[in-house]
């Protein structure tokens, strides 16, 4: 008369064995992965049978592949994103690390806000050269209408300097620059993102030669992530199959820009400085020997320094002294994106 076990002896929808055996297959092969992103990757290569995402993870949780810890953390976020690709680029450097060599790496990454899609992650000897490896990127996949970083001296000048040549080369190319607030990393929450997948998929727990390995290394991830890995954010698709080049193609050529001629146009001195409405007022030496346009702002007492299509400074129509120095776009290019 003693009990016995009710569990059932046929459980009709139970996963088999063989489709618990890919999903740990993929785990094994990309341990950072979850269930969502490794039932779309055996939908990809034609499994049939699978069970809903939800079912895979808790395929991985009765494995001890998942924690309750990590569970916990995977909280549902408000996303926001441009609607086109190439309207904006977020750019940042993920943290640096020692190289067996002596050296360090800084890796430089470029992330396409609207498709997920990474153009480049580039391991860099320091934090020079930025210009150039923009550059190559331009190259092969066109400008974006605008580029988003951070507030580093690599990308942004500040106080005396005024701004970097970055910024100034971007504007000659028709890019908009923009900066991060201080202090507010979830301005770049995609960037930010995409560098914790970095070093969860790549970095983690792993020392590096020299640069030649860590590019090795990095170009292989890159091409998992946007080929293979599916991206949550966009409807479990892989950032490839959204990604589309952009239709502004890149040439070394800064051609002339006509001013409207309609207001002041003034030369920059070599030392930074312009002359204007009895004022001695300084621009940056990022600008010598360019020609700025000074437009009056038609909601108050002051004037606006134009460089080719952008504002990029507010000085008091009175007292000459600066009100800010930000760069915002003029004129909506030739795209059907909206102005930004």
């Amino acid at each position: 008369m003693t009990d016995r076990s009710h569990t059932p002896h046929r459980i009709p929808g139970k996963t088999s064995r063989e489709i618990e055996s890919a999903v740990l297959a993929i785990r094994k092969e990309y341990p950072a992965w979850g269930g969502r992103k490794i039932r779309k990757v055996l939908e990809n290569r034609g499994v049939e049978g699978l069970p809903c995402a939800k079912t895979c993870g808790n395929i991985l949780k009765r494995n001890g592949c998942v924690s309750e810890e990590a569970s916990s953390r995977n909280k549902a976020f408000q996303r926001f994103e441009r609607a086109l690709c190439n309207e904006l680029w977020q750019s940042d450097f993920k943290g640096d690390f020692s190289l067996e060599d002596g050296g360090r790496c800084y890796p430089l990454t470029i992330l396409d806000d609207h498709s997920r899609f990474s153009p480049a992650v580039v391991p860099m000897p320091s934090l020079k050269g930025v210009t150039e490896q923009f550059r190559l990127v331009f190259i092969e996949f066109g400008l974006p209408l605008a580029v988003l970083v951070d507030n580093g001296g690599t990308f942004r000048g500040r106080g005396s300097i005024g701004f970097v040549m970055f910024e100034r080369w971007l504007m000659e190319h028709d890019v908009l620059p923009i900066h991060g607030r201080v202090r507010h990393p979830q301005t770049q929450g995609k960037i930010e993102r995409f560098h914790g997948s970095m070093e969860r998929e790549v970095l983690k727990g792993r020392t590096f030669k020299d640069l030649d390995d860590v590019a090795q290394a990095l170009s292989s991830w890159r091409e998992v992530y946007n080929t293979i890995r599916p991206h949550e954010a966009i409807n479990m698709r892989c950032p490839a199959e959204v990604y589309t080049k952009s239709t502004r193609p890149y040439d070394d050529h800064v051609s002339a820009f006509e001013y409207s001629g309609e207001f002041h146009v003034i030369k920059v001195n070599s030392w930074g400085y312009v002359r204007f409405a009895g004022f001695q007022i300084f621009i940056s030496e990022t600008f010598a020997d360019q020609f700025l346009e000074f437009r009056p702002n038609p909601y108050r007492d002051s004037w606006f320094a134009c460089f080719r299509n952008f504002r990029i400074a507010e000085f008091d129509a009175c007292s000459g002294m600066l009100l800010n120095r930000s760069v915002w776009r003029i004129c909506a290019v030739n795209n059907p994106i909206a102005l930004l």
